[in-house]
């Protein structure tokens, strides 16, 4: 959600209790606001927050020219002083899924550790030897947000257009979509790159606009039944949460053009879903 608005969008998820103290508010307030300025941000947005058993990690991110794909994140104990996320490569990706399991601890520092069997040369007689992954917390809630974001972060259709030059940039016209369509899982789209865009046939592509229709709405997700779409505050707001990834919260007032998502969870997938529906 962005930060010039972090006051009235945290009073519309407020009802989930994702929410913070006024102390919190009133940090974020100010640090956001030098936070834009001493990095030459566009925009900054407060992700949410990663509990851990020692301290809570506060999530925020820098916006520059492209919405989509020039994004830096920052973590904070304090919602004052802001330590920047190292990026999340797929090299990175791979270590975590292998090294890490369990909740955080709010230390950055701790370090995972995973004995890893690798088969190393080709032919009848590969040999096998035994590697140590180790990867810290601070890489560890990188890739978390990285994935997060790459599999749940929506957006309400329209909300964001892309430039022929191939920049992702907010749409000034959009003003929001009506009570009808805001009650249409497919109104909503993935705010990261499109898996299913591209195995769309010639006639499917027809009736889509290029500019604004460059994401996968949220309909055409594998297993179905993985969102939980509800009107609440008298159908004033539409509240949209994920059960792939319990905490995260998106929200849209229909005939504004007021949306955001929040994150209050213990950044664990649930593996389960499936299972579950």
């Amino acid at each position: 959600m962005d930060s010039d608005t972090l006051h009235y969008s945290l009073d519309l998820v407020s009802g989930n209790g994702l929410t913070l103290t006024t102390e919190q508010r009133a940090a974020l307030q100010t640090s956001l606001v030098i936070l834009k300025r001493n990095y030459k941000f566009n925009r900054v947005l407060f992700w949410g927050r990663i509990l851990g058993m020692k301290s809570d990690y506060y999530i925020a991110q820098g916006i520059g020219e492209d919405e989509m794909s020039d994004r830096k994140c920052l973590y904070s104990f304090n919602c004052i002083d802001w330590h920047l996320l190292p990026p999340a490569t797929d090299a990175l990706i791979e270590e975590v899924a292998v090294a890490t399991k369990g909740c955080f601890t709010g230390d950055p520092s701790h370090e995972y550790e995973q004995t890893e069997t690798r088969r190393l040369g080709e032919g009848d007689e590969p040999v096998e030897e035994e590697v140590m992954v180790k990867v810290n917390e601070e890489k560890r809630l990188a890739v978390t947000v990285f994935v997060i974001d790459k599999e749940v972060a929506v957006v309400p259709r329209g909300a964001y257009m892309k430039n022929p030059n191939g920049t992702v940039q907010t749409n000034r016209s959009f003003e929001g979509l009506n009570p009808y369509e805001a009650g249409k899982l497919r109104n909503y789209l993935h705010f990261s790159e499109p898996k299913n865009l591209k195995k769309k046939s010639i006639l499917e592509m027809a009736d889509l606009n290029p500019s604004i229709d460059f994401l996968d709405p949220l309909s055409e997700d594998i297993p179905k039944g993985s969102w939980s779409l509800q009107f609440e505050q008298g159908s004033r707001v539409c509240m949209i949460r994920s059960l792939l990834w319990q905490g995260l919260t998106f929200f849209h007032m229909p005939m504004t053009p007021q949306h955001g998502y929040i994150y209050t969870g213990q950044g664990l997938k649930s593996l389960d879903l499936p299972f579950m529906l």
